[in-house]
This record gives structure tokens, sequence and C-alpha cells, in this order.
């Protein structure tokens, strides 16, 4: 079964997240999005899991579904091309912060699991270490080595993988905070460790610069903090819709059952490219060399970010290919591409109801952007947006990179390319 499934996320007791990041309007936006499997994430909060186990129930081996009374309730809202069954697979992001080395280490790490019985098991470990309870993604001082053996004492079935692993400040490969590699984390453990999940600001064919990460599955997740971030990023399965066969695809890095990721483009990372935010200042790699790692406003050390540090510990040149390597799509979320064409903000009610019409006309937002016919997407949106998604599938986007915490800029169509556009679109 071919399916899309994003296994990393937040709920609403997580800091920093929508009050929407709830089990009903998660089932929601999955099925506008295109997802069949997602993440329920912050497993190892209690309030959060008491809630999923009021409001999901069993549905096929490690997985949930919502309960039959709330999805009735919450499918009414979804336009019927995009109604799809969805379900939940248990996942928590945890952060250690611990001493190794000689060095202070910021790791988070996400780790999967297959029934609740594990996660409340998972919980009360971690309880006796640190507060579980005051975020959903909790802040312990334990070793990721730790952190990997008690998720595997907790079941065979749990699976960790680092989280966003290049990120500066929180991740296992991150320059401010991170390793040189897996093995110098997680030690002799680090043959357990299946995949790393690449994170917003790096893409497949910057890992694959890595001999090193060669083994690994590189999956890709929304991280998201909101429903209407999900599937920025996520990962394409052909298996039997089950826990454990979800898992063996990510763990054989060459499985069919693996078909590869939906990726941001890297740039618009907010860690892709070396900066200061404080000063505005947007170094490239090779900016960061030149001025000695300052920032040439305020002589403070910038903030390495994701590209400079591939380029450093990388053992092959830029567009070499990983054996064994998946493909992948690069895409924009289609509320930004909306945003974009009609000149709006992407919180606009404008830009939400051209959304939720274009859904309701086509189909789920991974066939918009991915699978529809140009031609429908012009006749039932707008010229414009036609051509705007086909030059996001062409890869001809104009991106400002993004630095320091900083998002970058995306541009498919500037104002000069609007009118030309919609004036030869106009002709036909």
């Amino acid at each position: 079964m071919w399916f899309i499934a994003d296994l990393h996320i937040h709920s609403h007791y997580s800091v920093a997240t929508s009050k929407a990041m709830e089990p009903e309007s998660l089932h929601r936006w999955a099925q506008l999005k295109g997802i069949t499997v997602v993440g329920t994430g912050d497993c190892t909060h209690p309030g959060w899991l008491e809630e999923l186990q009021e409001k999901l129930q069993p549905a096929e081996s490690g997985l949930y579904q919502l309960k039959a009374d709330l999805a009735t309730s919450v499918d009414a809202t979804v336009p019927n091309r995009c109604r799809a069954p969805v379900r939940f697979l248990l996942s928590a992001e945890v952060s250690s912060i611990y001493k190794k080395n000689g060095r202070t280490r910021k790791v988070h790490n996400l780790i999967f699991l297959p029934d609740m019985d594990a996660a409340r098991r998972l919980q009360a470990t971690l309880a006796r270490i640190g507060n579980i309870k005051s975020d959903g993604r909790p802040i312990l001082g334990l070793d990721a080595k730790e952190l990997l053996k008690i998720a595997k004492e907790t079941t065979d079935e749990a699976v960790l993988v680092p989280a966003h692993a290049w990120t500066p400040h929180f991740s296992v490969l991150g320059a401010k905070s991170g390793f040189d590699s897996l093995e110098e984390c997680f030690e002799e453990l680090a043959p357990l460790v299946p995949a790393i999940e690449t994170g917003l600001s790096s893409d497949p064919p910057m890992n694959w610069r890595l001999s090193s990460l060669d083994g690994l599955q590189l999956i890709s997740n929304s991280d998201a903090h909101s429903p209407a971030k999900l599937m920025r990023e996520a990962n394409l399965f052909d298996t039997d819709l089950s826990y454990a066969a979800i898992m063996r695809a990510i763990y054989e890095p060459d499985s069919p059952e693996f078909l590869g990721t939906l990726e941001f483009y890297p740039e618009e990372g907010k860690y892709h490219y070396d900066g200061h935010r404080p000063c505005g200042v947007r170094f490239s790699p090779a900016d960061t060399r030149r001025s000695d790692g300052r920032c040439p406003k305020c002589n403070r050390k910038v903030t390495v970010g994701v590209m400079h540090r591939v380029e450093k510990l990388a053992d092959h040149p830029a567009g070499r290919r990983s054996p064994g390597a998946r493909p992948y799509k690069s895409i924009i979320p289609l509320i930004e591409i909306i945003a974009e064409v009609e000149q709006v903000g992407t919180n606009s009610k404008r830009v939400n109801g051209a959304y939720l019409d274009l859904l309701s006309r086509l189909g789920n937002e991974y066939h918009v952007l991915v699978e529809a016919e140009l031609e429908s997407i012009r006749r039932s949106g707008s010229d414009l947006l036609g051509e705007a998604i086909n030059r996001v599938r062409s890869g001809q986007v104009g991106i400002q990179p993004g630095y320091d915490g900083v998002f970058g800029t995306i541009r498919v169509i500037d104002s000069q390319e609007r009118q030309q556009i919609s004036g030869q679109l106009g002709l036909f």
C-alpha cells in the first residue's frame, strides 16, 4: 500500500505550539494534506498520552485511529475529494542536554513506539530522571546513548532516530553542540540507530556527501507546531499499514518499501546558511571563512549553519549520489504558493478560502502539488497558480537562504514576471 507518513510533530503540550494540535485537528489536516500516517508527537507527556487514550482506538497493528464518533464530526468539515483513512503512530521527541568528551551536548532524538503500554513504561522511566510534565518535549540531563538504551529496554520494537540531525543548537551533528559522527555520540550502540532525520535546512543530496551516512535511511518530517504545517516534509512508503512494516522499511536502507521523501527546499530552512540574526548578517560558508567566523557589524561569532557543517564533515564533493539513495521531491506548501500568487499573507481568510476551494475541486494537497494536471489547476485556481506550481515542480524558484533562526524567503514569481505571465497566458 502506497502512503505518506509524517512522523515528527508536537502536541499542544509543547511550548510555542498551536492549541489546535489535538487529535481531531490532526485527523482533519492529515486528510487535507494527503497523509495516511501521522506521528502523535509528545507521547512521553502524561497529559497528552491520556488525551490520546481518550480519543483514539486501536486500528492496524501498532497504529491508532480517531474514535468513530469524533471522526464522523471531523470528516464533515473535510472536502469529499480529500476524505481518506488516517492512522496515528506513537512518537515523541526528547531533548538531551549533558556533558560528554569535555563539551556540553544538546541533542534531540525521536522515539517511535508500538503501543500505549510501551509509552507508559517509557514515561515511568523518564519521570525518574527528570521533569516530563513541563513540556511536551521533555528536557533531560540524559546522555543520548543512555536514552537509546532506555528505549530499547522499554521494548525491542522501540526505534530511535536523531531529530533534525544538522541544526546548530540541538542535534547530533550540529555545529554548536553536536558530534562529528553518530559513533561519537552513541558509541557501541550506534548500529541500533537506523536513520537520521535530515531536517528542514538540509536535503538528501547534502547528506549524500558523507559516506558515513550511506548505511542510514534519510527520513524527513514536518516537525509541525500547528496543523497547517503538516507535510512540509514527509516520507513515502509502500508497505503494509502497520507499525512493524513502517519501522522495517526505515531499518533497511535498501528497502524497496521506503520510496523516498518530500522535502522543503533546504535554503528555506532557518539554519541553512551561517549568520548573525541580531545584526541581519547572512553568510555563505565562504563568507564565514573570509570573516574568520565573526559578524562584521559586532564582531561576535556567527551561528554556523547546516550547509557549512555539511561541508566541514563531508568526504565527497557536491553532486555525489549515495549508493541505494532514495528519490525525493522538493515542494513548497500549497498555502505559501497561493499566498504569493494572491499577494497576501499565509494566514489570511482569502488564502485559506482559496486553499479549501482548490482542494474541494481537485483533491488533497499532495495531489495538487505533485500529480494534478497543470491545466486542471489553472481552471480550478488561476493561470498564475498553475504556472507557479509548474515552476515549483521543475525547481525554478528563487530563495534567499535562511540563517541563524530566520526562515529563508522564497519567490516563485516576481512582480515583473507576474504581469508578463498574466499577459501571455491571457492570450490563450
